[in-house]
């Protein structure tokens, strides 16, 4: 596919970073949705607070990426910080759905970062896009993320639910902070560690961000994991085997409770989930197994 304009919010995060560095190196023009006065030619000013969007500055764009929103993992789950994790993501997907649908011409997609938080604890069942959803604070907040971009979709905008795993990083997200530990030999599973993890690798995630943006038949739900979900005790080891350190200890479930509120559920529940529908429409993973997947993010 040729050159595109492409917008995206949360360009300063993990993924957004990886993702308009991808775009610009492939030739495609990048407009960043800053949530200040914008200071650039390419900044476009939005405000997901009071639901604002300067929506001259996306004029042209074919396609609109929404990935901002407050960290799911970044604090302690208090009712104050569970607020404002529910206002920003939906808020914000409100603002970019309502701007996109009012556009003319409007976008060809929307693609909206959303999260596997929707299947709930899965257990040891694998699903995939067509399993229900779950129940507990961040499965509803899934809900009603995606519910917030229908203005797009009901406006004939192809709109996507990328729905994010956890993201194999250096630097950046859940296991960035997890790197330093096990690097300095005090890494180790989380309570009983049988809990799956699934996870990507960041090149893999931005791969299928690409991927999702040129197939036009991909619309609705969409995992973006990959496709060989472990366990958290495997996780562990693997952690071990390629940083080459000892993973003895444990965190106790009582503890992350204690240090995380609420949160602790998620990280001490299941998820097994499966990319099927990258996988139907062709994707292909470069580094599908964990320990390729660690190996990436150290290169």
């Amino acid at each position: 596919m040729g050159a595109m304009r492409i917008a995206v919010t949360g360009s300063t995060g993990l993924i957004g970073t990886a993702l308009l560095a991808s775009l610009r190196a492939d030739g495609h023009e990048t407009v960043r949705l800053v949530r200040r006065s914008a200071r650039a030619g390419d900044e476009v000013e939005w405000d997901p607070g009071r639901r604002y969007v300067d929506t001259a500055g996306l004029v042209g764009c074919e396609a609109v990426v929404h990935l901002a929103g407050a960290g799911v993992g970044d604090r302690r789950w208090t009712k104050a910080y569970k607020r404002e994790l529910y206002d920003s993501r939906v808020d914000g997907t409100t603002a970019i759905a309502e701007a996109v649908a009012a556009l003319d011409p409007k976008p060809r997609t929307l693609l909206v970062g959303t999260a596997v938080g929707y299947y709930g604890d899965t257990g040891d069942r694998a699903v995939d896009e067509s399993a229900p959803p779950g129940t507990g604070f961040l499965a509803d907040l899934c809900q009603d993320w995606e519910r917030a971009a229908r203005p797009a979709a009901e406006a004939g905008v192809r709109t996507v639910y990328g729905r994010t795993g956890l993201v194999v990083a250096r630097r950046g997200g859940a296991w960035g902070r997890l790197f330093p530990l096990f690097k300095a030999g005090l890494g180790g599973r989380l309570g009983n560690g049988r809990q799956f993890w699934s996870h990507i690798a960041l090149h893999d995630h931005i791969a299928a961000l690409r991927h999702i943006l040129d197939t036009d038949t991909l619309e609705g739900p969409v995992n973006l994991t990959g496709p060989e979900p472990v366990t958290n005790r495997e996780v562990t080891a693997a952690m071990g085997r390629v940083l080459h350190r000892p993973t003895l200890f444990t965190a106790p479930a009582p503890a992350l409770r204690l240090a995380l509120g609420e949160f602790a559920e998620d990280v001490l529940g299941s998820q097994r989930v499966l990319p099927a529908r990258l996988l139907d429409s062709g994707f292909t993973f470069a580094f599908p197994g964990i320990d390729e997947a660690i190996r990436a993010a150290l290169d």
